[in-house]
């Protein structure tokens, strides 16, 4: 295990759950676990190499030695780059100590943004998205946030892709629901549009203590290509869980823990996210809760599993539970980014999501954009420092003095964070512009936004061949 010191010194906003004996103490657990009780593997080759490793295996029952554990722990890097396709944006430094922003995956349902009304989710929906997020400058990362039902189940993963890289030329993180066959085909489209680097891979474990054949798969051709691969089970207190926080997260660490020995026997080196989601099944409503405090609780606990690994995490922001943009919407977005912050987590995720991750909003994502504007502003490091302290200022402006017409004040004070959609406004000018609600504004700016030419566009002949490709992987997938 790689302990990371705590350093007496804090300059930032930060949040922890556990310190390092409360680590130590589950990864010991996770380590009792995997060796004692194992876990389900259901790929071969995982198996092969978990055997020709030392593991105990037992038909699909693979138990692992803490030697191996730590093998990977060490093997595993501390950092990786996931760069964009050109543009304007800057590469993610996947490593602990960095925070991005991005939407989520696969919601089956959307908030139409014309109507409002909740319909099922169209190949264009997630374009629309993707484009949307290409202009917002909080959104970092991006992912389908729909499951499209007018695309042929066989290819519906490489359909959204194709989408994605015709809406932004951001890092993408893909979801699917195949093994790795899929992966081939989006490096390849993915080298076409100018960087096969430029997207990393979301695959999710069978829980309790179960990785299923697709996970697997994914996992291996992650290593073999070495796409960053973030692995995150979501166990639930109650169903596939023991009622208890510190007993999810362990169920979590020991599927992160046992895939991460299988990815570095597979390739060493191989980047690699630490997620571990926890969830809280509400017993009165049989709903996944998402804003749970338990299960913020949780996913705390799992970052600073992470971060006491030394691995790059991956956790959640600006989702709710809320079935439409309301009152309960804003304040769940608004928690759940500022907790995301700070964690501490390397990649956040689910920005714009409803309904307990079944429905997204095109207006959940513009304000959750403009919630993490805020967030960051408030986890800015903060250092004591002559610059920051600014004693000459002080004293040159002295008692009752001001500070309104001096040299620091007109080179910095537009580097204070201003709202954009939050009124801030006395009540004469609030009305005078219209008296708007927090919602009218947020609708009336993604309007605004969906309606302005799309900031980044793609070649059509380019678009035209990723069809191709798509088309070609149909025609495969059912001869």
């Amino acid at each position: 295990m790689r302990a990371q010191a705590a350093s007496a010194r804090l300059s930032q906003a930060t949040l922890r759950v556990w310190g390092d004996e409360e680590c130590a103490a589950v990864h010991q657990a996770t380590l009792r676990l995997l060796a004692e009780t194992g876990v389900e593997m259901r790929h071969e080759r995982a198996r092969e190499l978990c055997a020709t490793a030392g593991a105990q295996v037992e038909g699909t029952r693979v138990r692992l030695p803490a030697a191996l554990v730590e093998q990977a722990l060490a093997s595993a890097p501390r950092s990786s780059s996931l760069p964009p396709r050109g543009g304007s944006t800057e590469a993610l430094e996947l490593t602990p100590g960095r925070t991005y922003y991005g939407t989520g995956p696969d919601c089956l349902y959307v908030a139409d943004p014309e109507t409002g009304a909740r319909r099922r989710a169209r190949l264009a929906d997630v374009k629309d998205y993707a484009s949307l997020s290409d202009r917002l400058p909080h959104i970092d990362f991006v992912m389908s946030m729909g499951l499209p039902e007018d695309v042929a189940n066989e290819v519906v993963d490489l359909a959204q892709f194709a989408a994605m890289l015709a809406g932004t030329s951001k890092p993408i993180v893909v979801s699917s629901p195949f093994g790795g066959a899929s992966l081939h085909a989006m490096r390849e489209m993915a080298t076409l549009c100018g960087e096969a680097r430029s997207f990393a891979c979301l695959a999710m474990s069978s829980p309790p203590l179960t990785l299923d054949e697709v996970a697997l798969d994914k996992l291996l051709t992650c290593a073999a290509f070495s796409i960053p691969l973030v692995l995150a089970p979501a166990p639930s207190a109650g169903s596939t869980a023991p009622a208890s926080v510190p007993a999810v997260v362990t169920v979590g660490n020991a599927e992160v823990v046992a895939g991460l020995v299988v990815h570095q026997l597979a390739r060493p080196g191989a980047p690699f996210v630490y997620g571990v989601g926890v969830g809280v099944l509400n017993m009165r409503t049989a709903v996944e809760v998402y804003m749970a405090p338990e299960a913020a609780l949780g996913d705390q606990a799992a970052c600073d599993l992470a971060r006491s690994y030394g691995l790059p995490s991956w956790s959640y922001a600006g989702m709710s539970d809320s079935k439409l943009l309301d009152e309960q919407a804003t304040l769940e977005a608004g928690l759940a980014s500022l907790f995301g912050s700070l964690s501490g987590a390397t990649l956040l995720h689910d920005v714009g999501y409803l309904e307990s991750g079944m429905q997204s909003s095109f207006d959940a994502l513009v304000l959750g954009n403009e919630i993490i504007g805020y967030v960051k502003a408030f986890t800015a490091p903060l250092p004591v420092e002559s610059e920051t302290l600014q004693l000459d200022e002080i004293m040159a402006a002295g008692p009752g003095g001001n500070h309104l017409a001096r040299p620091y004040t007109r080179r910095h004070h537009r580097l204070l964070w201003q709202a954009d959609l939050l009124d801030q406004n006395i009540f004469e000018r609030w009305q005078a512009d219209g008296a708007t609600t927090l919602r009218e504004r947020v609708k009336a700016r993604t309007a605004a936004l969906r309606a302005a030419p799309p900031a980044f566009s793609l070649d059509p002949a380019l678009e035209a061949r990723l069809q191709q490709i798509v088309a070609a992987a149909l025609g495969a997938a059912r001869d």
